[in-house]
């Protein structure tokens, strides 16, 4: 698939949409899951200002089933998170959101903007969101600001009012990628009877700390049987040879059995005298 006009529209615009990318019986498999781990997991809305009061959120999936393995490792929404934050990055967090009829618009936001940083600075955050259902207007599909990842340090507090969005109206099975200094926010559900189902899959340059506890959140047992590509992106392999070592080794390598990874200082070897 070639990507070339959508790495021009994240860099141009922000964000960019890759539709009809996943299978559609994928899409409903994911579905069922999510409607099994609200039930199993008791979840229901957090009620406050940022997550709303109808939007049900199930936070760190990969400790919740195999079909989640595939996520974060999709080839073409891959590629373009490493066009933004580059090689070796890592799975920030994974979460399912179900946003029900009558939830009103969140809070417009950047999704690196707790990161004391000048803007607009090297990308940090690169995050994605898969439709598993439409995504419209009226059920509050993802509102974007157009450009606002290039704007100098801009207030996050103040008056929102004259901040033009635009809906990433999306069919069920495409995904949205956005630059982590774009502005936006989850849209109002104005409808009677539908509910946007959406997983945001959110990646962080390797350089920057996950949103989520990864090494914590998911059992040992669990990452066990990921793929040595996975427990790269969730944090067990070394940055560039050198951060995340244990003993000039990588996690991955001690704990999982992976390849040996060269630490960066032994790239350069010189004869003992």
């Amino acid at each position: 698939m070639d990507l070339s006009q959508n790495h021009q529209q994240l860099q141009d615009n922000g964000y960019t949409i890759v539709e009809n990318l996943i299978d559609l019986n994928f899409v409903d498999e994911l579905v069922d899951e999510i409607k099994k781990l609200e039930i199993r997991l008791q979840r229901t809305p957090d009620n406050n200002r940022f997550e709303g009061n109808k939007t049900t959120r199930t936070y760190n999936l990969l400790a919740h089933g195999e079909i989640w393995q595939h996520i974060p490792v999709q080839p073409q929404v891959l590629e373009l998170i490493e066009g933004v934050i580059g090689e070796q990055c890592l799975v920030s967090s994974l979460a399912s959101i179900s946003l029900a009829p009558g939830e009103t618009a969140q809070v417009i936001h950047a999704d690196d903007q707790v990161q004391p940083l000048a803007k607009p600075h090297v990308a940090t955050v690169c995050n994605s969101m898969w439709a598993l259902t439409d995504f419209t207007e009226e059920n509050g599909a993802t509102r974007v600001v157009p450009g606002s990842h290039l704007w100098q340090n801009p207030d996050y507090f103040g008056d929102q009012s004259d901040i033009e969005s635009v809906p990433a109206e999306m069919p069920k099975g495409s995904v949205l990628i956005w630059h982590g200094s774009t502005w936006h926010g989850g849209g109002a559900n104005t409808t009677d009877d539908q509910i946007r189902i959406g997983v945001a899959m959110n990646y962080c340059a390797g350089f920057i700390r996950q949103q989520e506890n990864q090494h914590l959140g998911i059992p040992p047992e669990i990452v066990a049987t990921f793929s040595p590509q996975l427990r790269q992106l969730c944090g067990f392999g070394m940055y560039r040879g050198l951060t995340g070592n244990i003993e000039k080794h990588s996690p991955a390598y001690l704990l999982y059995g992976d390849e040996e990874e060269t630490q960066l200082w032994d790239y350069d070897p010189i004869e003992p005298k």
